[in-house]
């Protein structure tokens, strides 16, 4: 089971308990407006249950980690990763935070701790994430950890019945360091 640590978060693979967790990020208004529709309850539950399994470098599914405030011991979203099946040098970012918790720096930290991780520990090459236009939270995130704008793909994304441009983001590690 991977543990991530950081000063005020801790970091463990997704497990049954955190389903409530799991619903609300893909339900709330504020977390999904520009990543995504509302899935299907039925669409939550198949997601859900592709992230349980233990994770290992060769693993097809996301590497899912809740994410817990330390100080409360509250679980306030999700971060980590997909490896890319044809090139396992290189992995997309993924991660969501429950509203109350956006403005606290947790997007940041948890993220720059997953990044180390999959650099130092997993040798990962380049990491990428796919953000909606508009959402210049998630661009300043990855900003802060490294992540450089690198491409736009017009239209690629539909919300709510309105295209959007996917921004895509790279990370790519210096193999010398």
């Amino acid at each position: 089971m991977i543990n991530l640590d950081t000063p005020r978060l801790a970091m463990r693979q997704i497990v049954e308990a955190d389903w409530t967790l799991f619903c609300r990020l893909l339900q709330d208004p504020k977390v999904i407006e520009l990543a995504f529709d509302q899935p299907s309850p039925d669409d939550i539950q198949t997601r859900f249950d592709s992230r349980l399994p233990e994770w290992r470098h060769d693993s097809e599914h996301w590497l899912c980690l809740t994410i817990i405030e330390k100080e409360t011991g509250e679980s306030v979203g999700v971060t980590g990763f997909q490896v890319d099946q044809n090139d396992r040098s290189r992995a997309e970012v993924g991660y969501l935070l429950l509203p109350e918790y956006h403005g606290n720096g947790y997007g940041t930290e948890s993220l720059q701790r997953l990044v180390q991780f999959a650099v130092e520990e997993l040798h990962l090459s380049c990491l990428t994430a796919t953000v909606t236009d508009g959402n210049e939270a998630s661009c300043r995130v990855l900003e802060k950890c490294g992540f450089v704008f690198s491409q736009r793909i017009p239209d690629a994304y539909e919300i709510r019945q309105q295209r959007y441009d996917d921004l895509i983001y790279t990370l790519a590690v210096n193999k010398t360091l």
